[in-house]
């Protein structure tokens, strides 16, 4: 819920849960524990099933079974939904979560790896008249080269189960993969992680699009690349005439932020017009940020986790130039997925309340000040489940839609229990 607080108090508060939950990592010398395996998650029950929460109960149902690591879901005007499956795959889903046994044709072609593939799906701000669909995902390099690129895909879409005037609007740059990967700090991972992926429209027709730092942080300081940034673009790839670089001899005029590892969730605060993110850190450093026009927020040189093979951070926060994150965790990670502002009917004690999906600790809800920054510690909520959550949505009906990123995923719906 919105608490509204003086400008003093605020300060205070958003303050004090930074520190509780974004400690500055420990000097250089020491190390972090081991981190666990990696949460692979749990086979998820039949449910439905009611919970308790400070707000009041809630009853949690599954709404669709049958889908392969589901990772971004839109909203259609008919009351369904299209959803992205990460191996290549877009699915509709009717409004009483029946899953159409027959995907959506005429899709690119994906690069599906590890984590690369098809990630998120959005709809244009004049669907109802003009039915044009973006798609952001992994694309193979068609020279032929073993390299990749993050991709957004404009479409037209009638609603039925094919794809028309399918062409790429923007394309990161540079070409990637294991043959161009030179000799990197860190221990940084392969070549085919962190694309980012996650698309969303403002409300003045711009499409935000977050681009991953591909394994490859050095780069992410580099004006000449897409690398580790935000990104706004209008509907057909074009920069915008106000991004913060325009103007600069070199520099990527589609950039809107900077100095960000792998940026998978992505919302603006409906209350205050903010753009919000989250994205993964190292071993720990995971991060919740405000982002800001230009901002720089950091990374490689910034983290508050532990690099791979154990390198100290160049530096750990309070750096001159360069932005703080609203929160940071671990280690462990928590492996933040999407994020969303509540505004809806259903949930009133939630009304401008944070919600972050976990892979490891459930959906994370914050209390919020008037300006959107979370205070105190989060409400864990649908822990017990033991699925890695992907997204997390406000439906138009107020009730709040989650995905699970697992190999037998599913979309979940949550509403106030009755009684």
């Amino acid at each position: 819920m919105i608490r509204i607080v003086t400008a003093a108090s605020a300060l205070a508060l958003a303050f004090g849960a930074c520190q509780a939950l974004a400690q500055d990592a420990p000097p250089a010398a020491s190390q972090p524990t081991p981190a666990p395996a990696p949460f692979m998650g749990a086979a998820l029950g039949e449910g439905p099933w009611d919970f308790n929460s400070a707000e009041g109960p809630i009853h949690v149902e599954v709404l669709t079974r049958g889908l392969v690591n589901p990772w971004g879901m839109a909203f259609l005007p008919d009351g369904s939904m299209l959803v992205t499956e990460r191996p290549g795959r877009l699915r509709i889903v009717a409004g009483d979560g029946t899953l159409d046994p027959e995907p959506i044709e005429g899709l690119p072609e994906i690069y599906a790896l590890g984590i690369a593939g098809l990630n998120d799906v959005v709809l244009d701000p004049d669907f109802e008249n003009n039915h044009l669909i973006y798609l952001a995902y992994s694309k193979p390099n068609p020279s032929g080269a073993d390299e990749q690129a993050l991709a957004v895909a404009r479409a037209s879409w009638e609603g039925g189960h094919e794809l028309h005037d399918v062409e790429d609007i923007f394309l990161a740059a540079p070409w990637y993969g294991p043959k161009t990967q030179p000799e990197r700090c860190c221990g940084q991972g392969p070549a085919f992680g962190s694309f980012g992926g996650r698309l969303l429209f403002d409300g003045e027709g711009h499409l935000f699009v977050t681009s991953g730092d591909r394994n490859y942080g050095e780069m992410v300081a580099s004006e000449d690349n897409h690398f580790g940034k935000i990104l706004r673009i209008n509907t057909d790839g074009s920069a915008p005439a106000d991004n913060p670089w325009v103007g600069r001899e070199g520099a990527r005029l589609e950039v809107w932020s900077t100095g960000h590892r792998n940026p998978l969730g992505l919302t603006i605060n409906p209350f205050t017009g903010d753009l919000w993110e989250t994205e993964f850190g190292p071993r720990g450093g995971d991060e919740l940020n405000r982002i800001m026009r230009g901002g720089d927020y950091g990374w490689i040189s910034v983290t508050q986790g532990f690099h791979y093979n154990g390198e100290p951070a160049e530096a750990i926060s309070k750096v001159p130039g360069k932005i703080d994150p609203v929160l940071a965790w671990g280690p462990p990670s928590l492996n933040p997925g999407n994020i969303a502002f509540y505004k809806g009917d259903a949930f009133p004690g939630w009304q401008g309340d944070l919600l972050l999906a976990t892979f490891t600790e459930g959906l994370q809800r914050y209390d919020t000040d008037a300006q959107g920054m979370p205070l105190n510690q989060p409400e864990t909520l649908l822990k017990e489940l033991g699925q890695r959550w992907r997204d997390v949505r406000v439906g138009p009906d107020g009730a709040v839609y989650l995905l699970t990123d697992m190999a037998e995923g599913a979309v979940i719906k949550v509403t106030p229990a009755e009684g």
